[in-house]
């Protein structure tokens, strides 16, 4: 199961992604984000792990698995019978702006339950997440 989702901001690309990468700050301008505790030291990188708690959900440990400076960046969690992974992405558009892309993905042989139950849900925080960056890049940029 896959969701996308994207956004065009007006806001150039190094202010995308300092919104981005500071992922301790997205409760502020994300309401599907009630905590983002990272669990080590320093800017956010491969290896990188945070705890998030979300309306609705337990508090899940996301680790990042793929990490592109100024690009893109993935974190993944491992829960009984599901793997999600949550690929956030950002490029330059011709007018200087900045294109992000968020996909969230479940695999597993729960993932098809799991997509039935909270699956409008999802695409709700997937979306919620894509406007709040938009709004925080384009106030720091």
């Amino acid at each position: 199961m896959m969701l996308t989702t994207s956004a065009e901001a007006h806001a150039d690309l190094a202010a995308a992604w300092a919104v981005l990468r500071d992922v301790t700050d997205w409760p502020r301008w994300t309401r599907s984000m009630t905590t983002v505790e990272r669990l080590d030291d320093g800017p956010l990188r491969l290896g990188s792990r945070a705890r998030i708690k979300q309306p609705g959900m337990q508090p899940l440990v996301w680790e990042v698995t793929t990490f592109a400076d100024e690009a893109e960046f993935s974190w993944t969690n491992h829960s009984p019978g599901v793997r999600t992974v949550g690929r956030h992405l950002i490029r330059a558009t011709d007018d200087g702006g900045t294109l992000i892309t968020l996909e969230l993905e479940q695999t597993g042989p729960l993932a098809g339950l799991l997509n039935l139950l909270f699956g409008k849900r999802n695409r709700r925080y997937l979306e919620l997440e894509a406007a709040g960056l938009k709004s925080a890049s384009e106030a720091r940029g």
